[in-house]
């Protein structure tokens, strides 16, 4: 199927009980045995299938085979949030002594997870800057068990190299982790070599503002067992679980030896769950992504222009209107539209920028991205304000910087609302 027929049709035809053709929730804990026969193959792994909502739920299936197909993938995993998704991403493969890579170019709050919450546990991040695809190399070492970038990092805007890094990370055995968010359907991180994806659902996929959501999907593409030492956590004995081999465990299921360990263990363990109900507003959103998505790119796209003239602005972030490097790799990966974040900086600093936010009327400040609705704010004073003065440079955060999430609404009203926010600075 095409991918408008996906989001439509994957995973659910009609429920077998009711003939139900929208996806019913299935608002429950548990799930009835066949027999204890059935129990102990299912406990077990033999079988597959439900067992407890807190590792996995019909609702949920759906959801994340839809997704799964969508970007090409074998399988995934919902989770209660897109930075239990990233969190989850790492800790499926690292532990107290490892280290992994992550590109600069991060959401300030992966930025934090990484640096600090993760540092605490013993999991060492090395940042490189994507600029210089080459110095992902030089940061490798032993005990490095992957390399995290975001597909459209928020806020600085510059694609990443996905091919690039990906045959840096296959020369030395190293997955590459994508944090897909901020560009689902209009770019495909698996086929450009990723090989675990990562998404807050929370924004495009839902598009509706509703619910709190995450998700991994295991491109199916990285031989965990010819990897060996580099991956203890899936090709030695695991003693949570009767001292299964992942890399062996999962063999008659497919290639999906990442994605189960995360659901039988993280999932099992800590209780990030999706609830079934998110789930069923995910799918919602899920069905119009293609449409939405191409709506989001044509709006964004006419706003950069507008605001690229403007006198009171300093700089214009938006892909399709960079230059170089930068420009060739948003042409290369980002082939269903440039995205619909745009990020400007108003060239009287701080105080312009919190000026513009408080003048506007239609455009909603909040903390968040991928609504239909068109968003705005002002990383250094919110989203980013965690962050050193470094840090926030690092990130692509200036005082004067504004980030915009351009909605679907007509393009005339959103220009219209920038115009006379613009002119009260």
């Amino acid at each position: 199927m095409k991918e408008e027929t996906i989001v439509l049709h994957a995973g659910h035809r009609r429920d077998e009980t009711t003939t139900s053709v929208a996806v019913p929730i299935y608002q429950t804990t548990s799930y009835q045995f066949n027999n204890t026969d059935h129990a102990s193959k299912l406990f077990s792994l033999q079988e597959l299938g439900n067992i407890y909502t807190r590792i996995m739920n019909p609702t949920c299936a759906v959801l994340e085979e839809r997704m799964s197909k969508l970007d090409g993938g074998v399988a995934a995993m919902a989770v209660s949030s897109g930075q239990a998704a990233s969190a989850f991403s790492i800790q499926n493969i690292c532990h107290s002594g490892d280290n992994f890579i992550s590109s600069t170019d991060l959401y300030g709050g992966t930025w934090n997870l990484f640096s600090n919450t993760l540092k605490e546990m013993g999991i060492e991040c090395r940042f490189i800057d994507p600029t210089k695809p080459e110095q992902f190399e030089n940061a490798i070492d032993s005990k490095t068990r992957c390399i995290y970038a975001e597909t459209l990092p928020n806020p600085k805007l510059n694609v990443f190299p996905i091919n690039e890094v990906s045959k840096i990370g296959k020369k030395h055995n190293v997955p590459l982790i994508m944090d897909n968010t901020a560009a689902p359907y209009i770019c495909k991180p698996i086929s450009h070599g990723a090989n675990i994806v990562v998404y807050s659902t929370t924004k495009y996929i839902g598009g509706h503002g509703l619910s709190i959501g995450g998700l991994i999907v295991d491109g199916g593409n990285f031989d965990w067992e010819s990897a060996g030492d580099r991956f203890p956590m899936l090709n030695s004995p695991d003693p949570s679980y009767h001292g299964a081999v992942w890399s062996q465990a999962a063999k008659p299921l497919g290639p999906i030896a990442y994605i189960l360990r995360a659901r039988v263990i993280l999932l099992r363990d800590y209780g990030s769950s999706m609830s079934p109900f998110n789930a069923f507003t995910f799918i919602q959103g899920l069905e119009t992504l293609p449409l939405r998505m191409q709506r989001h790119c044509e709006n964004a796209e006419k706003v950069s222009k507008y605001l690229s003239s403007h006198k009171k602005i300093q700089k214009v972030i938006y892909p399709s209107i960079m230059s170089g490097i930068h420009k060739d790799r948003c042409d290369k990966y980002m082939t269903g539209g440039s995205g619909a974040l745009l990020g400007f900086e108003l060239k009287d600093g701080e105080d312009a920028g919190r000026k513009f936010i408080d003048n506007l009327k239609l455009l909603y400040h909040v903390a968040n991205i991928g609504d239909a609705r068109s968003l705005a704010i002002h990383p250094a004073s919110t989203t980013h304000s965690q962050l050193s003065d470094d840090e926030k440079i690092s990130s692509g955060v200036t005082p004067g910087y504004v980030r915009l999430s351009i909605g679907i609404e007509h393009i005339d009203d959103i220009i219209e609302d920038l115009e006379q926010a613009l002119n009260k600075i």
